[in-house]
């Protein structure tokens, strides 16, 4: 909560928080000079740009928002950011759980159904982006859960309506099993060194055909893949309290420098930050953006 409006206009800034609600954190920034690296969330990342040209490549394109355009990225889906001209750019982004997406559309429908997919990261349409504005702000503010539920809900359903529903369609390859093995083995320990060699023989292919097989599937290199693990894992122990230095062995960086550099290339933070917000709402965290 609490996210105040910075004087130095000339100068990258970000702002985050956690909403008062669990599974929704946000971001607000102007950036001109910083590059996010590629990378992907668990859940939605739903934002809007503020004003200025932010860039960004996403399914192998290059894309760029402008003031009031909608950016929306699907849980898994890997992208960058960029500012698209020398004047910079800010924007406003909200991270939310699947669950939380899933909780409104199964009220509104009445009954269970599909998560929506989004057909293209950004979506022209000024309502939407005045929601996805409203919403932010109403949860950086001391407003009433009725207010801040309703903003919410009206968001997320105008937003479904442009991203249709269920997941992309995608025709079973035959290295299926042999590349879910492979990430199942990252997930069980991200944080232990291992070799692509150690990954190929356990798919049955060569190291270039898993790098390749790999990032076809999942979006994601290896190594990409397993920067995301390591990252998800630092906000978990930073948001319990850790400190950073112990957080970056933990998770598998080489030091602290190295966690710092690679925290804020995916999340346009650093670990104090992030630490720092978690604290001030009160330790809610939820999977976020990772």
């Amino acid at each position: 909560m609490g996210l105040g409006m910075p004087r130095d206009l000339a100068a990258d800034w970000t702002e985050y928080a956690t909403a008062p609600e669990p599974g929704v954190e946000l971001l607000r920034a102007r950036m001109r000079r910083h590059v996010y690296e590629r990378h992907a969330h668990d859940g939605y990342a739903l934002g809007v740009t503020d004003w200025g040209v932010q860039a960004f490549r996403c399914r192998g394109g290059a894309h760029a928002s402008t003031a009031g355009m909608v950016m929306a990225f699907n849980p898994d889906e890997p992208h960058d950011g960029h500012a698209g001209d020398d004047a910079g750019f800010a924007y406003r982004m909200l991270y939310i759980e699947t669950a939380a997406v899933r909780a409104v559309l199964e009220d509104a429908r009445e009954r269970p159904g599909p998560l929506p997919f989004f057909a293209a990261p950004l979506i022209a349409d000024p309502t939407a982006g005045l929601l996805v504005a409203r919403t932010h702000a109403l949860l950086t503010t001391s407003s009433s859960r009725l207010e801040r539920d309703a903003a919410f809900s009206a968001m997320i359903r105008r937003l479904a309506a442009h991203g249709g529903l269920g997941t992309e369609p995608r025709a079973a390859g035959r290295h299926d099993r042999a590349l879910d093995r492979v990430r199942e083995r990252l997930h069980a320990d991200a944080a232990t060194e291992v070799a692509t060699a150690e990954l190929a023989a356990l798919a049955s292919m060569s190291r270039y055909e898993l790098c390749r097989q790999f990032h076809r599937r999942f979006g994601l290199p290896p190594h990409a893949y397993q920067l995301r693990l390591r990252l998800a894992e630092a906000k978990r122990l930073l948001a319990a309290g850790e400190p950073a230095a112990e957080v970056a062995a933990a998770a598998g960086f080489v030091d602290q420098s190295h966690l710092n550099r690679r925290f804020k290339g995916a999340f346009g933070i650093t670990p104090v930050q992030f630490a720092r917000a978690v604290q001030q709402s009160g330790g809610q965290f939820g999977s976020g953006p990772t």
